[in-house]
């Protein structure tokens, strides 16, 4: 049976409910912290998806954590994620080169290539209600309780390239000021904010459009990294079979989805800023106040009975660990068109994806792994890789237990290990206390066994004894990364195993702060690799420079403790948490 796109989220929400997977929340709930705190607890439970019909102060309700579970995506797509990944890369080998057999034999995902053309429309649903700017009238979110202000979740931001017209669908976070204005947080490696560069650069405004619903692949196709210059509409064509409807906007000139539920249209000027910000943020930290863009709205246009689409952002897990998930398997052909050599690659949704990414290679040739990851680092959002380690094509690449096992057994930080100071940062990342630049590190764990004539000894399990001497509060992951609680400076303690005989200590250890629950694997990532930045905060037992050649030895420190400088975690208000424990049997009537 072939797959029907949804047209909209409404149908989306009405199919989620037709099987119990969405439940209407019938009582007034406050979106200031009230629906993101019931929002974050249903995602950690695994509940369904949430309508709450009667936000306080308006009239249209709110949907959240459509896209919470794996089925859910599941749903939206048609298919498992990793099948469109399948098809791309069969595709990709089989038409090259183009033989008339290998064409035949792809001739439905090249018919369905058809669908990335736009079906312009000259009405649709999302215009059948057209007035003046008033943000005021939706239901936007604040998160948590140190947010500079509401600020809108989930939307997807349009825009074209002033001068060659490509477009580009983006989410980013827009700051509410008043009814008529917002924040447009262009991080660093953004299509949209590369398109506000240049036209900032040629003096112009630029025209944008925001739509808040739609179908809900046009909702994963806005979060998907894709290169730079391919359309994000274009490849939401390709994964619904079908094109995307599309209309004129009314106040922007550009395409916009006939099907979303609201349409914001305006400008961003060139030069004014304005600070946006603090937010919490996937890194479940707050992120740093700072100016940024300013988007002017002229119009708001919407259905008669829109739904405002929403998501919570902070600690995880929350709904962008199912999106992103889903994105990688279904980019990952795009990756081993480029990169031939990699089997698998993963970036933990724990560490806020960008501080960890994880791939494996079969190398043709010795140390191509470490090739492979400095292309890697230069390829779009990936770029932004803060940690990167490549392991060989048996290790599984989403098992991070494998992956230290891989470090234990194959990592030599004389040979293994690259520190690349002085590059691009993500935007969110605070730990370098420089927006936008910071240090990465790479660790090659790629089994050589031409390196190694003798079959390596079998490891030891090392000596508690000698950690308990050094730290009370500890836990020890596969022979391999010991990682400890500390509540003062962590060098004494960390500086401490490093002469430590190696049965005494494993190859990692790393410092961490009391709030770090050592007993929950996810918190734990988190709390690693979300507050350390490399080339400040790891040592080795020796560091020295052989001509121009960096020389580490000996075991791997790490401080990653919550240091003076750095934004607050994200905490919901103690009293909002309250409210929610009190009210929980109202919502689930």
């Amino acid at each position: 049976m072939s797959f029907a796109p949804f047209d909209d989220i409404q149908s989306f929400a009405a199919h989620l409910e037709a099987r119990g997977d969405l439940h209407r929340i019938k009582v007034e709930v406050d979106p200031i912290h009230e629906i993101p705190e019931i929002a974050f607890r249903c995602v950690k439970e695994g509940r369904p998806a949430l309508l709450f019909e009667r936000p306080t102060g308006s009239p249209f309700p709110v949907l959240l954590n459509m896209l919470a579970t794996d089925a859910r995506i599941e749903a939206a797509l048609g298919r498992p994620p990793g099948a469109f990944g399948e098809m791309l890369g069969r595709m990709a080998h089989r038409l090259m080169p183009p033989k008339p057999a290998n064409v035949w034999g792809e001739r439905s995902t090249l018919l369905r290539a058809l669908n990335m053309r736009r079906a312009m429309v000259r009405r649709g649903p999302v215009t059948e209600v057209t007035g003046p700017p008033d943000l005021d009238q939706l239901p936007i979110l604040k998160l948590w309780p140190q947010d500079g202000g509401r600020f809108i979740t989930f939307p997807l931001v349009l825009t074209r390239d002033p001068v060659t017209g490509v477009g580009n669908m983006g989410v980013y976070r827009m700051h509410v000021y008043d009814r008529a204005s917002t924040g447009m947080h262009w991080q660093i490696q953004k299509g949209g904010g590369f398109h506000y560069h240049r036209a900032e650069a040629m003096g112009q405004p630029l025209p944008v459009a925001v739509a808040l619903g739609g179908d809900p692949i046009l909702l994963l196709c806005a979060v998907a990294p894709l290169p730079e210059g391919i359309d994000e509409l274009a490849f939401a064509g390709f994964l619904r079979g079908r094109p995307v409807r599309m209309l004129t906007g009314p106040g922007s000139g550009l395409p916009v989805p006939a099907d979303a539920e609201f349409i914001l249209e305006g400008a961003v000027a060139p030069v004014e800023r304005r600070v946006e910000g603090p937010f919490g943020d996937h890194f479940g930290h707050y992120s740093h106040a700072a100016p940024f863009p300013v988007f002017r709205l002229n119009s708001i246009s919407h259905r008669r009975n829109a739904i405002y689409p929403a998501a919570v952002v902070g600690k995880p897990p929350q709904e962008d660990k199912y999106i992103g998930n889903a994105l990688q398997e279904m980019t990952l052909p795009i990756l081993r068109l480029m990169h031939p050599e990699v089997v698998d690659a993963w970036a933990y949704y724990e560490t806020g994806f960008h501080s960890l990414f994880v791939v494996s290679v079969r190398e043709r040739y010795r140390k191509e792994a470490i090739k492979t990851a400095l292309g890697l680092l230069g390829t779009g959002q990936l770029s932004l890789t803060k940690v990167l380690i490549t392991v060989g094509p048996e290790v599984n690449v989403k098992d991070f237990h494998a992956v230290l096992l891989a470090i234990r057994d194959h990592f030599d930080p004389v040979e293994d290990f690259l520190l690349l100071p002085g590059t691009p940062f993500d935007t969110l990342d605070f730990t370098s206390f420089k927006m936008n630049m910071g240090s990465k590190m790479i660790l090659d764990a790629v089994d050589r066994p031409d390196d190694r004539p003798n079959p390596p000894r079998e490891h030891e399990s090392f000596n508690p004894t000698a950690v308990h001497h050094r730290a009370e509060r500890w836990r020890l992951l596969d022979d391999t990364l010991l990682v400890i609680q500390v509540e003062r400076d962590p060098w004494p303690v960390l500086e401490a195993f490093q002469g430590l005989p190696e049965a005494d200590a494993p190859p990692l250890v790393a410092a961490v702060s009391p709030d770090v629950d050592l007993d929950d694997m996810e918190n734990l990532l988190w709390g690693i690799f979300t507050r350390f930045e490399p080339a400040r905060d790891i040592r080795f037992a020796g560091a020295r420079m052989v001509g121009a050649k960096p020389h580490f030895e000996g075991r791997l420190l790490v401080d990653a403790t919550w240091k003076n400088g750095y934004p607050d975690p994200v905490l919901m208000d103690p009293e909002v948490v309250r409210r929610v424990d009190r009210r929980w049997n109202e919502y689930w009537k």
